[in-house]
């Protein structure tokens, strides 16, 4: 057992746990939600949980990935963490200031299109996104600082309390979304405080960091994070907009997303090494190695992705049904869509890693966006509301696959870059399914 523990980088336990229990708790949530909410409630919670994840993600995980970095680096110098966490939690709360601001300025519209008229789940968004902004700034002193078990246990708390909070709820005969949406909220906020000491620790002390040390590649990390977010998330959402009326697409959508997604976790992972092997290799000029790894990280990907498609063909409408207590209103065919689009998406993940060990945060950011266009003219075509996001994510998915392979293919590996730490590593692969 300890030969084995040795092959992986330290903290991979303690961060795969946490991130175990918070991938079964998107399960245990959706599940209880299904059986308990009517379809056009559990539509507007489908909603909600796409834009808390592609915001909350998109904007925040950048934040804790460039906090981590910089802590990292100021720790192989014996300088404080405090400055940096003064910055980072200075920029996340501007950029939450800015989203709240929006949100509650379009509070009428977003009620009335998305949430079927509920003003509530509007506030539930902001509390949520609240608490991810918390959450992601705290983790990057955690990460930085190589405090693993920390980690691992502000994501294992966050887990379970989701769990315990949603079988509460579903025992009791809840039956509004609001309150399972309200676990967003509470859920992450509570594991903040239970791993604070840490994070207090680190309050204070040393000179403040310049801004420019922070935002440094910061607004092309976060393009990137927020359109894979996008990529991957959207589809409920456009399905919403698309068809008001169809309350059942939505939440169905959402279910079979997440069943489809499993790979995804597994990823997670896989990235925690993948990223600092390949940054090695790249800063070593080691060609050979590093495209070996990158073929070996797209074969892994793929068996992956193609077990994880067999399955959800197969089984999939029926599995929606009987975990989600979704609509039957998904085929074998509609799962074969997002299946594909889910392998493109891996392989994706995996090149992103591969532009990123370049230094090449800017043609990773154009790949994507490049494939959140070819996303919305696909949603565009003349066809049903499921079909027309399936075929979008498929597109998208792909898009960003062919735009980054030729981006690739422009320039061997040969500048170095920081190496980034497992925990942050890890935490931008579950696909927005956290």
């Amino acid at each position: 057992m300890r030969r084995l523990l040795n092959l992986v980088p330290p903290g991979t336990i303690a961060v795969g746990a946490g991130l175990g229990l918070l991938g079964l708790a998107s399960y245990v949530h959706l599940a209880v939600a299904g059986h308990s909410l009517t379809k056009a409630d559990y539509s507007s919670l489908s909603v909600l949980w796409s834009i808390v994840f592609t915001l909350g993600i998109g904007l925040f995980l950048p934040v804790e990935q460039e906090v981590a970095r910089i802590v990292a680096a100021r720790r192989t110098q014996g300088l404080p963490p405090g400055p940096v966490l003064a910055r980072g939690t200075a920029l996340a709360t501007a950029v939450l200031a800015l989203m709240v601001v929006v949100i509650l300025a379009a509070h009428r519209l977003l009620a009335d299109r998305l949430f079927g008229g509920d003003g509530a789940m509007v506030w539930v968004l902001v509390g949520s996104l609240v608490g991810m902004a918390v959450a992601y700034a705290t983790r990057g002193v955690l990460s930085g600082l190589q405090l693993f078990p920390w980690y691992g246990g502000q994501l294992g708390v966050d887990g379970g309390l989701r769990i315990v909070l949603v079988a509460l709820l579903g025992l009791a005969g809840v039956t509004s979304p609001v309150w399972y949406g309200a676990v967003l909220v509470a859920a992450p906020l509570i594991s903040v405080v239970a791993t604070l000491p840490p994070v207090l620790r680190a309050v204070g002390g040393g000179l403040p960091v310049a801004w420019p040390a922070l935002l440094r590649g910061l607004g092309l990390l976060t393009a990137s994070s927020l359109l894979s977010q996008v990529v991957v998330n959207v589809g409920v959402i456009n399905a919403r907009v698309l068809a008001p009326s169809d309350e059942a697409t939505a939440g169905a959508l959402l279910s079979a997303l997440v069943l489809v997604r499993i790979p995804l976790f597994v990823f997670a992972s896989l990235q925690a090494s993948l990223l600092p092997g390949l940054a090695t290799s790249a800063a070593t000029g080691d060609h050979t190695a590093f495209h070996g790894l990158l073929r070996r990280a797209l074969g892994v990907v793929t068996a992956l992705g193609l077990l994880g498609a067999l399955g959800a063909v197969l089984l999939g409408p029926w599995l929606v049904g009987a975990l989600f207590d979704a609509p039957d209103v998904l085929g074998h065919a509609d799962f074969a869509w997002l299946a594909v689009a889910t392998l493109a998406y891996l392989w994706a993940m995996v090149l992103g890693q591969a532009l990123l060990a370049l230094d090449r945060h800017r043609a990773q950011a154009v790949a994507w966006a490049v494939g959140v266009a070819a996303l919305v003219v696909a949603t565009l075509a003349p066809l049903s509301v499921a079909l027309r996001v399936e075929i979008g994510y498929t597109v998208g998915s792909v898009v960003v696959v062919a735009a980054m392979a030729l981006l690739l293919r422009r320039r061997r590996p040969s500048t170095p870059t920081p190496t980034p730490t497992l925990a942050t590593a890890a935490s931008g692969a579950s696909g927005g399914s956290g």
